[in-house]
């Protein structure tokens, strides 16, 4: 049995949970989030918790159940408290900047790069090298961080890059003159 998909979702005051044809709507202090829910999986929407239920228990519906569950659950995290993702520049002569939309970024190429940011999110930039990503769909702060880190992933000799803040970069020795 999945045990992610039989504990509900605790819907907090100011939050509201509509389903209509299959399709979930989220409204909460920070915004509204919609999702298409995969058909199979039945919700029961009380006044202050969502339930989920299964008809079978075949392998793609058990998979089903516990994804639905988390989607609702980041969902309604979304809508009450955000999420966010934070990145670290490192390197001589890397920065950041944000204005408005757009983040630039300087990362020891011949031209500096930049990013469009995604409508829904925003980005603040800290003292030119820490910069932050918030909004209220988990996917997509997550995307575009993998978006701004692929640009220059963190090399393991010198460590320069860009990372997430808790991430950990294993440093290897390098060449040795003899």
């Amino acid at each position: 049995m999945s045990r992610i998909g039989n504990r509900p979702v605790q819907v907090p005051s100011g939050v509201e949970v509509k389903l209509q044809d299959g399709l979930l709507e989220v409204k909460g202090p920070k915004g509204q989030l919609a999702a298409a829910l995969p058909a199979g999986i039945s919700l029961d929407i009380a006044s202050d918790k969502v339930t989920f239920a299964r008809p079978n228990d075949k392998t793609d519906t058990r998979a089903l159940h516990g994804l639905v569950r988390a989607l609702v659950g980041n969902m309604v995290t979304g809508v009450t408290d955000g999420f966010s993702k934070e990145l670290e520049i490192q390197g001589v002569g890397y920065r950041a900047d944000a204005k408005g939309q757009m983040l630039n970024l300087l990362l020891g190429l011949s031209h500096p790069v930049n990013m469009e940011v995604p409508k829904g999110l925003s980005v603040s930039v800290e003292g030119n090298t820490k910069i932050k990503i918030e909004g209220i769909d988990k996917q997509q702060v997550g995307q575009f961080a993998a978006d701004v880190r692929r640009l220059r992933p963190p090399e393991p000799y010198k460590g320069k890059g860009i990372r997430y803040s808790d991430e950990h970069v294993r440093r290897k020795v390098g060449k040795t003159g003899a």
